[in-house]
Parts: C-alpha cells; structure tokens; sequence
C-alpha cells in the first residue's frame, strides 16, 4: 500500500522519526476521522509539522489559510508563529470549521487565529497587512485564481504553498472534463515558468508545491 506517492511502511516511519504533535492536534485528527465524511483532507502530522516548520524557517508573523477543513494545518502553523502573530483562516463550510473553533478556543494558540467565513477571494482582497506565508488547500478549481490573488500582497521573501499539487498522479495526463486536474497541471506549469518566483514541487503526501516570492 501507499500513503500519497510513498510506501506505507516508509511513510508510518517518517512519521515515527518526525517531532509529535501536540496531544490537542492528535485528538483532533481523531475527531475529525469519527466525525466528518472526508477525513482524507486532514494534513496529518508530516505535512502539519512540515507548515509549522516553514512558518518559523521563514520568521512568519502574518500568515494565510485558505481552506480551514478542521483546523489542523490552522493550528500547527499558529504553534510556529510567535506569540503576537497573525493567522488568518477562510473556509465556507460551516460544520468542519465548527470542529475548528473549538479546538482553536482550547489551544493556546487559538488567540492567533481569525476564522473568516465566506469567499475567500473576497477575503483576500480585504487584507491590508503583507503577507508572510500563504497556504493553498482549498477549491483546486479556484487555484490559479487563489495564486493570482495572493501574490501581491506577499513579501519578497515569503512563501506560498498549495496542497494536493499532484492530485493523485493525475496532472501527468488530466483527464478531459477534470477541472480540478487540468488546473492543478496549469497552475503546475505557471508557476515553473514564473519569473516572479522560485519553486520546488515535492512528493509529501498527495503533493505540496512550495513556492518563494522573488
């Protein structure tokens, strides 16, 4: 079996062989696999721990999420930032984010976190302070969309970085009528040859593309 693009077994050890997370992220990952439809969506610990890394390598204080699901990648990015940081999370769907606030209301890092529900386009072009990360994991279709949106307000310097960038091995051939798997490769190709960025695309899980802003 495979966990994304790698072997179970290899995966279940870098699990082992990567910090924990807090006990608060592990009953959350808990919650939501009893409770919601799609826990699949959850970023588990590698990816988690991996945001939560990149927020502190990149001395982050203002981040954005879009796509809050349960919280979990919310909340071990809100763990990296410093006490006085800034989160921002959108999301439309009102029962998962409901799972969210009341582990962002247990955290100590909760007070870092602003939930903002509705489009997050809308959002985005409310957001006055420059932005230090960017976290992609939302409608795939709104991608390039998303990129577009979010660029200018990040510093030279700062990072965006989208989730699901290989979609299950589909963006080697999308199939017709895969909206999301023809954007996923567009915005794939885009960014490679965007002289406004560097980029690397890496195999963790289901494909995280991570991007620096020139």
């Amino acid at each position: 079996m495979v966990e994304g693009f790698v072997e179970t077994n290899i995966n279940d050890y870098c699990e082992r062989m990567t910090h924990a997370p807090s006990p608060l992220l592990d009953e959350l990952e808990r919650e939501t696999f009893s409770m919601t439809s799609a826990p699949q969506m959850l970023c588990g610990t590698i990816e988690g721990q991996f945001l939560k890394l990149l927020v502190q390598l990149a001395g982050a204080r203002t981040v954005l999420e879009i796509g809050t699901f349960t919280g979990y990648s919310a909340l071990s990015m809100a763990e990296g930032l410093p006490d006085d940081g800034q989160l921002i999370t959108c999301d439309i769907d009102e029962a998962c984010t409901n799972i969210a606030r009341s582990y962002f209301a247990r955290s100590p890092h909760g007070h870092k976190i602003t939930l903002k529900m509705g489009n997050a386009l809308d959002t985005i072009k409310t957001i006055q302070n420059t932005l230090d990360l960017v976290f992609i994991d939302a409608d795939k279709e709104n991608y390039q969309n998303y990129y577009e949106a979010v660029l200018p307000k990040v510093r030279s310097g700062g990072l965006i970085v989208f989730d699901n960038s290989l979609w299950n091995g589909l963006v080697l051939d999308p199939p017709a009528g895969d909206l999301e798997a023809q954007t996923i490769a567009k915005v794939n190709s885009q960014i490679a040859s965007d002289s406004r960025v560097e980029n690397v695309l890496l195999t963790i899980r289901d494909g995280m593309n991570l991007v620096r802003k020139r």
